[in-house]
């Protein structure tokens, strides 16, 4: 059996540590989202929208933003 090159072998070991990383760091999923606008009599709208995100680690979080929209008055 051939002796494998040293720098060979430290390459390929910090080649597959880099591929590992990336396979294990992964990106945040995301799991719902809602969103549900109201529109009022004087044109305003208010909408508030619903997410939910699933990180790598399994954690779990919660978001929600209201926007209130008015129309321009003349």
């Amino acid at each position: 059996m051939k002796s494998v090159n040293h720098k060979k072998l430290v390459m390929f070991l910090a080649m597959a540590a880099l591929g590992l990383s990336f396979v294990t760091a992964g990106c945040d999923r995301e799991v719902s989202r809602t969103e549900d606008t109201k529109v009022s009599s004087d044109g305003s709208a208010k909408t508030k929208e619903k997410t939910v995100t699933e990180h790598p680690d399994g954690s779990v979080t919660k978001t929600e933003e209201t926007k209130k929209t008015t129309p321009e008055k003349p």
